[in-house]
């Protein structure tokens, strides 16, 4: 096997080559914010919003698919921000064939396609960090073959180094929300993401954890065939939840629904792990409404404290004990919160839980409208910013883009599903040393731990 290409390490010739790219175009947006500042300038969120997004948009790669993730965190980003930013898609060029050899080459060496009996030369999805190849094993299996875009290590290196800059224009700007928790979550995240042997070990703990969800399927690895920068999996034939949800009936997508709930909700409360990433293109829908789990870069394993956090804070949102409610926020990491910031956060938290208030079949929409959400949001940020800010925990980061994201998913759904229900048999007999043991068993099975 020849040794692999400089381009394939986290060289400083890729980090340099990456500055120059991403450098300019974001330090002048810092330098136009802060010379605002500076200047006593008013400045306009709407504009600097929109010049954020091209910036971004034009750079792809990690950092736009981290302008993905802020813009479904709320109070990450002002709501002008988070608007211009969901607008962004992953649209990465695909790698050439001639490309795509010499890559599969240093991966699985020079006889690297007779280890397939089909590999197909045209890429089959694309998406931010690499992209998925269809092929077909000796055995008869189709596969998904995702391949790695070269000299990603010193292009995420780079980005996270220059969002820094993004996020420091940001806090001057508008100091409501702390964002360096943020950035530390990101940067761990998506260098667990470059790793695709650590991404095969959450596929293997996802097959554990919903062995018996028989609504769920999730891709067996070929190990044989995988290395850190190579994933190949078996394919999961099922057609996109957009074109499900357009043409089904009622039923049918109350129960497309419930697998999708069962399968973040119960690995997060039997488990103590989330997977953070509930993008349209990273499941699909089978004839039977079951749902193909794919994707499982972003991976977020909790402390049971956490979890039991979650729990707590819905039991005080219902029964209105503030004493639960303070000790839940405490749990999770916030510091030094006073009564005006509990009634804050407590406004957001309630808006969060609402739909697992009520006891009775309902849209997630009902209380949860994208306008009132607007509403809502832009309320607690401008109690939060005239309290003086606060610094988000990084648990948070994957936590509530899972949140929002599922939420969006039911709402494309249009599904009409008692959640209060489906949460609580889901948390039923929860104990936090169970969790513990049973999160032990599961890393340790998965190779995590």
């Amino acid at each position: 096997m020849p040794p692999k290409k400089p381009s394939d390490e986290n060289t400083l010739q890729g980090r340099v080559k990456r500055y120059a790219q991403v450098g300019t175009a974001i330090g002048g947006f810092a330098a136009r914010v802060a010379g605002e500042r500076v200047l006593g300038l008013k400045s306009d969120p709407a504009k600097n919003a929109e010049g954020l997004k091209l910036v971004l948009g034009g750079l792809k790669g990690p950092l736009m698919k981290v302008a993905q993730i802020l813009s479904t965190i709320p109070e990450a980003l002002p709501p002008e921000y988070a608007k211009e930013l969901s607008q962004l898609q992953a649209n990465a060029p695909h790698m050439g064939w001639p490309f795509v050899n010499r890559r599969m080459t240093s991966e699985l060496g020079e006889g690297w396609k007779d280890k397939f009996k089909s590999f197909s030369r045209e890429a089959a999805r694309a998406a931010s960090l690499g992209q998925v190849h269809k092929a077909v094993a000796h055995d008869g299996r189709a596969l998904a073959c995702k391949l790695q875009y070269p000299d990603m290590d010193s292009v995420v290196e780079a980005d996270l180094k220059q969002l820094k800059l993004v996020f420091a224009a940001y806090r001057r700007m508008d100091p409501a929300i702390d964002p360096s928790e943020i950035h530390t979550e990101i940067s761990a995240r998506l260098k667990e993401e470059l790793d695709y042997k650590n991404e095969a070990c959450n596929l293997a703990l996802y097959r554990h954890m919903l062995a018996k969800e028989k609504g769920v399927h999730v891709p067996e690895v070929l190990d044989e065939l995988s290395t850190k920068r190579l994933l190949s999996m078996t394919w999961l034939e099922g057609d996109a939840i957009k074109d499900v949800a357009a043409r089904a009936d009622q039923k049918t997508r109350d129960a497309i629904a419930v697998n999708m709930f069962h399968a973040w909700y119960v690995p997060f409360y039997k488990f103590g792990v989330i997977h953070g990433d509930p993008h349209l293109g990273n499941y699909t829908v089978r004839d039977d409404t079951t749902i193909n789990l794919m994707d499982f870069g972003a991976i977020r394993i909790f402390d049971p404290s956490f979890v039991k956090g979650v729990i707590d804070l819905f039991r005080a949102l219902q029964n209105g004990d503030r004493a639960l409610a303070v000790s839940a926020y405490e749990t999770w990491g916030f510091t030094g919160l006073s009564n005006e910031m509990i009634d804050t956060l407590n406004i957001w938290a309630a808006f969060v839980y609402a739909p697992l208030m009520e006891d009775r079949p309902r849209l997630i929409e009902e209380t949860n409208a994208a306008e009132y959400g607007r509403e809502t949001v832009a309320k607690v940020h401008k109690e939060l910013r005239r309290l003086g800010g606060v610094k988000p925990p990084r648990e948070f980061v994957l936590m509530d883009r899972a949140a929002v994201g599922l939420g969006s998913v039911f709402m494309h759904l249009r599904a009409e599903v008692n959640w209060h229900r489906l949460f609580h048999d889901t948390i039923a007999g929860f104990d936090a040393k169970n969790l513990e043991k049973a999160q032990s068993a599961a890393l340790k099975k998965a190779g995590l731990y």
